[in-house]
């Protein structure tokens, strides 16, 4: 199903499942607001209307129309803004039982990942077996999904056979760089899917993006989620490499015109030196709100990479809640692609459990990916 592409004309007033949107502004169409409406029913202060205020030069040069356009559409990002709602965010505490249901939540959010050169099947069925079952004492749910090279598909279907509860997700497009002919890429895609991928994590033209042909990246992404068929998309942005919040935002809404429900948009790859961030989250999140509030699509949401500790997970899943509000708060809308995250998640459980902190060597490596 492909939404509107760059330049379409505003939508009409629609809902979705999950928490409807009582107040719905025709043809918002991921439009930026000096106050952002959040699902929830609070204010958030997120976007400035004045455009092109961190514009890269490569973009206005190439494209310059074609940006002020996309810019004029959906409103540029309040860089200060944004930043102070990441800082209040990392202020927040959580305690007891609240905590512990958090941990919980998070670690059935997670794609445990594998990502390496070195992988081997027998590295992806240990993995496997602890997404299955994280910790042997303790009451913690299976994790959300693996995520492995298409090559290793096949080994985590093995492995966890068609009835388990975790997903099997995998890389694909020509990752990390996407640097493929588009051919080269859908059959990468199609053959993952064909060996038994649930999900599949494709990068974005980057190159595409910052010359300003918006055309042709939305055209990639489309052919992308046809050879996906029934399985779910992860669109990667990389934000590290869009370099600005406009930037952010406007590849993130041009993602969303043409992903379907149940689909997501990623921050990263993991694999290059900036990764998941509060604002860089924020940035996306309120660009699935926009889009969610214009067209009732509701589109989940996986910050990746740099995500290390059981702290840092609660504070953006505080940040989800209180942009997206609790429909987004399943591993069906939201993940974390921070493999070692999972570790420190099972290490507080114990220490809520117990009263004591376990050494990190006593839990198993969950893989070296992100």
């Amino acid at each position: 199903m492909r939404n509107r592409r760059e330049g379409g004309a505003g939508g009409e007033e629609k809902s979705g499942g999950g928490q409807e949107a009582k107040e719905v502004q025709a043809g918002n169409n991921c439009k930026g607001h000096l106050f952002g409406k959040s699902l929830n029913g609070g204010v958030a202060l997120a976007l400035a209307i004045p455009t092109g205020l961190l514009m890269l030069p490569s973009m206005c040069a190439a494209q310059p129309a074609a940006y002020r356009r996309l810019m004029n559409e959906i409103g540029s990002v309040d860089a200060v803004g944004v930043q102070e709602r990441a800082a209040k965010y990392a202020t927040r505490s959580i305690k007891t039982a609240s905590k512990v249901q958090g941990l919980k939540l998070a670690a059935s959010m997670v794609d445990l990942t594998t990502l390496e050169g070195k992988d081997t099947p027998g590295k992806v069925r240990a993995l496997c077996a602890k997404a299955i079952r994280p910790h042997d004492d303790l009451d913690c749910p299976p994790v959300g999904a693996v995520c492995v090279y298409p090559s290793m598909v096949r080994h985590a279907r093995a492995a966890l056979g068609d009835r388990a509860p975790v997903r099997i997700a995998s890389v694909a497009t020509a990752f990390p760089s996407g640097q493929a002919p588009l051919r080269t890429r859908l059959a990468e895609v199609k053959a993952a899917v064909a060996d038994g991928a649930d999900e599949i994590d494709m990068v974005i033209n980057r190159g595409a993006f910052l010359a300003g042909d918006y055309s042709r990246m939305q055209d990639e992404i489309a052919a992308v989620v046809e050879a996906c068929g029934d399985s779910a998309l992860k669109v990667i942005l990389e934000t590290s490499e869009l370099e600005t919040y406009d930037n952010i935002r406007a590849a993130s809404c041009l993602a969303l015109r043409v992903i379907r429900e149940g689909d997501f948009i990623k921050t990263s790859t993991g694999k290059t030196p900036g990764n998941a961030t509060l604002a860089n989250q924020q940035v996306m999140l309120d660009a699935i709100r926009d889009h969610y509030l214009d067209t009732g699509v509701a589109v989940g949401m996986k910050p990746a990479g740099g995500i290390k500790s059981a702290k840092q997970a609660l504070h953006f899943l505080v940040a989800v809640k209180e942009t997206l509000g609790d429909a987004w708060l399943t591993n069906r809308r939201y993940r974390f692609g921070a493999s070692s995250l999972l570790n420190d998640l099972l290490r507080q459980l114990v220490k809520m459990e117990t009263g004591a902190y376990q050494a990190p060597y006593v839990f198993s490596e969950a893989s070296g990916g992100y």
